[in-house]
């Protein structure tokens, strides 16, 4: 008998079992993927919100504003990268100079800091690159950009460094209430819980419609479309720039990102499901057109990635965040949209609050440790450098040469708390993988590593998720292909 178990280890789920992890409880984390942070957690904009979007008194204007107050010394705390660089919201005309007044307002009440009206000669003086034809600003220093999988797996890291027990490949197929439980049927074996808590993003109103036979909600699944540019694009704009929010979302952005590239996007169009990621010649041809409106020296030739991600959409405008009809032990953390990932942290905290209310008991662990220690080659000094390599000797074997990913660093990944079996799951670690031959040199050498320190067979290892793999035999003469 578990006291919580949480459907989904994405950023929501892993930030819910952090929260656990503090207190003396039985909790275990169903994941229906073979790693944490398969979903929209690592398909985003890794852009961490002020706050002055939500509409005043909603859920997500409360754990927007506070999911950003504290995130910061969170990721400081994990070994997360993160940047607090502050965001503009541009305008072209005096109607959207208009809404950025109201997005002003609307954010000193949701108690955003420090919010700025700026005319398009300042906004320009900051921004050189910024259009022409912009007229106004909104500027809020508060807004950051993070390492969104990064702050998924730190969280699921330290839980289950803590006791918490984290189940992957197992898909939810069924809730039984018994009264003061549940019974849940996975793909891994039934299992029964106390409570159970819906973070299974996309995949959200399914487990609505396991517990009371028709889901509480529509989904509206909304793929966005991005681009990926060269670090040498990476100081296009040294702040997030949005245009101002429509009803299909907040628009296409322009931003650094903490790994020093630049990121443009996301399109927005509605798809059947949360696995239509496919990028399309219309959504990105939409993101080049609406980007250069603001920015218009952004260099598609320097792409280096395409990739799309899928917003949990439904029909209702505010975050889920309620016990299930006929079910009271159900607790729904659904329709996370964005801004999720800046609430994430906030988030964990009030779901905490509402299963203390339905009768969970929480005791304190004496022992809790949520610091969680990464060692960044790259980033050290020469001194520092010098005395991890004569540590371990790994630590000077170079292996991606784009990122300067150390063969330390990629053991390290493989032996935590949360073991990768994919070359996809070391780079959401360890970096390998993410600079401009986006793989292609290091790749081979990430696979044998992972064969060796898993002591499995290459043609297991996977490029992501199931099905993904990249050896499918062995040649004539001998040599894996």
């Amino acid at each position: 008998m578990y006291d919580v178990t949480i459907i989904g280890c994405g950023v929501i789920g892993a930030s819910l079992a952090y929260t656990l992890s503090q207190y003396q409880l039985r909790v275990l984390i169903l994941e229906k993927e073979n790693d944490v942070a398969m979903g929209t957690t690592k398909a985003n904009s890794a852009v961490v919100h002020a706050g002055y979007d939500p509409a005043y008194g909603t859920l997500m204007a409360k754990l927007n504003v506070r999911g950003s107050a504290i995130m910061e010394q969170l990721c400081q705390s994990l070994s997360v990268k993160y940047k607090r660089i502050g965001s503009f919201v541009v305008a072209f005309n005096q109607e959207e100079r208009t809404h950025l007044e109201r997005l002003y307002e609307n954010g000193k009440r949701n108690g955003v800091p420090d919010l700025q009206l700026l005319d398009g000669v300042a906004a320009r003086e900051m921004e050189p690159n910024l259009s022409e034809n912009v007229c106004a600003a909104l500027y809020a220093p508060s807004a950051a950009i993070i390492d969104p999988w990064g702050l998924c797996i730190a969280e699921a890291e330290v839980a289950v460094r803590n006791g918490v027990e984290l189940r992957l490949r197992s898909a939810v197929t069924g809730l039984e209430d018994r009264g003061e439980s549940i019974l849940l049927h996975t793909t891994s074996g039934d299992c029964e819980s106390r409570f159970v808590v819906n973070c299974a993003g996309g995949w959200g109103h399914e487990i609505s419609a396991m517990a009371s036979g028709a889901a509480e909600w529509e989904a509206h699944p909304s793929r966005g479309e991005y681009y990926l540019l060269d670090k040498s694009s990476g100081d296009m704009v040294s702040r997030v720039i949005f245009q101002c929010p429509t009803a299909a979302g907040k628009g296409v952005l322009v931003a650094p990102t903490v790994h020093g590239n630049l990121i443009v996007g996301p399109s927005a169009q509605e798809v059947e499901g949360p696995l239509n990621r496919e990028n399309t010649r219309a959504g990105m041809d939409s993101v080049v057109e609406a980007s250069r409106k603001s920015v218009p020296g952004v260099d598609f030739r320097q792409s280096i990635r395409n990739f799309a991600g899928v917003r949990a959409n439904t029909s209702e405008a505010d975050f889920i965040i309620r016990p299930a009809k006929g079910m009271p032990h159900l607790l729904h953390l659904s329709g996370i949209k964005s801004p999720g990932l800046s609430a994430a942290p906030a988030i964990g905290e009030y779901a905490v609050e509402l299963l203390e209310k339905s009768g969970l008991s929480l005791e304190k662990k004496a022992d809790w440790n949520g610091e969680r220690e990464q060692i960044h080659f790259k980033d050290l000094s020469d001194a520092e450098k010098a005395a991890v390599i004569a540590k371990d000797a790994r630590y000077g074997r170079v292996i991606c040469r784009c990122e300067t990913i150390t063969e330390g660093e990629i053991v390290a990944a493989i032996h935590s708390p949360i073991p990768p079996c994919s070359i996809d799951g070391i780079k959401r670690r360890a970096g390998s993988g993410m600079g401009r031959c986006q793989g292609g040199f290091c790749g081979p050498r990430v696979l044998d590593i992972l064969a060796r320190e898993l002591g499995c067979d290459p043609l297991d290892i996977r490029q992501d998720g199931e099905g993904t793999y990249i050896l499918t035999g062995v040649t004539k003469g001998g040599e894996q292909v």
